[in-house]
């Protein structure tokens, strides 16, 4: 086995491991409702989970099916959204319960191509879909991921261009367990937002710090100290 490979099994075993026991209460983990996933999904867009979730049980009150919010009035809408922001969210929303009714019998669609011919929907949101609703092993990227992919297997460069952002695209893929990409992506979400942070990381009792190439962090200059890869 090579290290890289070493380090992959490390980072799955030990990620899964650590996600049993500190896993986040999110209120859209109690579902597979695809309607109530790509409301949390386009809520989370570049807004915080703690403001997220009152105004998730608010929302899927006031629309709680695809027809309810097909039918919503601007007014209506843009106020129970409000405050999260970025209020082009709850229309493009609307709109792809529309077009849900009209082209696919109000149900969302379960494949990329379906997905991503939605008005808001990337790459990311649509792989979300994907892995939280329909236990597929679709890759997602969100900032967490990005900065703990990034992290433990030494990626430099700007996640968002060119050959590192495939990189990272590979990674995500690859890190999947057969049949769990749910769970694994979840809980590198998870351990990013509370583990691997942006700021002042826990490196010192990160459970992957053994294989991780950029173990220990400063985190007063977020620099990594050189080091090889060790297996365990």
């Amino acid at each position: 086995m090579t290290r890289r490979a070493a380090a992959l099994r490390s980072f799955q075993r030990r990620l899964l491991a650590w996600y049993r026991v500190h896993q986040r209460p999110l209120p859209w983990r109690r579902t597979r409702d695809p309607y109530k996933i790509l409301v949390s999904e386009i809520m989370l867009q570049q807004t915080q989970v703690d403001r997220v979730a009152p105004k998730y049980h608010e929302f899927l009150r006031r629309y709680p099916t695809i027809t309810a919010l097909a039918q919503a009035k601007t007014t209506e809408l843009r106020r129970v959204w409000y405050p999260l922001g970025y209020n082009v969210r709850p229309l493009r929303l609307r709109k792809i319960a529309q077009r849900t009714l009209r082209e696919h019998q109000g149900r969302i669609p379960n494949s990329y191509d379906g997905l991503l011919a939605m008005d808001g929907i990337g790459r990311y949101t649509a792989g979300a879909v994907l892995s939280f609703a329909f236990k597929k092993d679709a890759p997602i990227l969100d900032t967490n991921v990005v900065r703990l992919l990034s992290r433990y297997f030494g990626i430099r460069g700007e996640p968002k261009r060119g050959r590192t952002q495939r990189t990272l695209w590979r990674l995500a893929e690859g890190v999947i367990p057969r049949g769990k990409g749910h769970v694994i992506n979840q809980a590198m979400m998870d351990f990013g937002a509370t583990v691997c942070t942006a700021r002042v990381p826990r490196c010192p009792t990160c459970t992957l710090r053994r294989t991780c190439r950029s173990y220990p962090i400063d985190g007063s200059t977020q620099k990594a100290a050189p080091r090889r890869l060790r297996a365990r």
